[in-house]
């Protein structure tokens, strides 16, 4: 193995609750409220973007999907405006091992390039991340495999030199249908997602990583 591609949201940072809320947020304009179980169903670990065409369609919204993305965006930019999103426990120390022992890394994730940016500059993890994918990125986002496809044309590897690291079963399928193997490492939002398709679950990023990679 000579990479490992991780995904953002709810892999390294803790944000999966609090896209919920902000989700809550702009819906209730349009008087909807969705619950966390159809939240974590049809929304966790999918692109803004490829959503919002389901999304206009089950609530009957008064929107364009372009119009619903940019508003639903702009919620997210003004957070991101004043801090990043929380870490997941063991995010740094893992990046840091992986860029100790040699292993390349890059964080392939449908959300936005602004909130990956945050994220590395506020906890300082720039020179351990060598390439950044985003929803900005690729025409179709997760579940389809562009956004891995493309990580692994930055990085010049074939698809079974690296590993990917994915918290949902939208993620996971991304990662197999490019043809990366994926470690699927379920938040208490996902679990009940199909992981089938991963090579193995954890319960946490420092088990997979000392479990399958282990100290230098």
């Amino acid at each position: 193995m000579k990479a490992v591609l991780f995904d953002h949201d709810g892999t390294l940072i803790n944000s999966e609750a609090i896209h919920f809320d902000l989700w809550q947020r702009f819906l209730s304009h349009y008087g909807v409220s969705i619950t966390s179980d159809y939240y974590n169903e049809q929304m966790a670990g999918v692109s803004v973007r490829e959503n919002a065409p389901d999304i206009i369609k089950a609530f009957n919204l008064p929107l364009t999907p372009q119009a619903l993305f940019e508003g639903r965006r702009s919620l997210t930019l003004d957070y991101l405006s004043t801090q990043a999103f929380p870490l997941m426990p063991g995010a740094k120390e893992v990046l840091w091992q992986c860029y100790q022992q040699g292993i390349r890394v890059a964080i392939v994730t449908g959300g936005a390039r602004a909130s990956v940016a945050r994220t590395l500059k506020d906890y300082g993890l720039s020179k351990w991340v060598e390439c950044v994918v985003s929803s900005d990125d690729v025409a179709t986002g997760k579940p389809a495999p562009d956004c891995y496809l493309k990580a692994l044309r930055l990085m010049e590897l074939s698809a079974n030199e690296a590993v990917a690291v994915e918290d949902t079963g939208f993620g996971v399928a991304s990662a197999v249908a490019a043809g990366v193997a994926c470690v699927a490492i379920p938040t208490p939002l996902s679990s009940h997602h199909d992981f089938s398709a991963a090579r193995a679950q954890y319960a946490c990023l420092l088990d997979w990583f000392n479990q399958e990679i282990g100290q230098s």
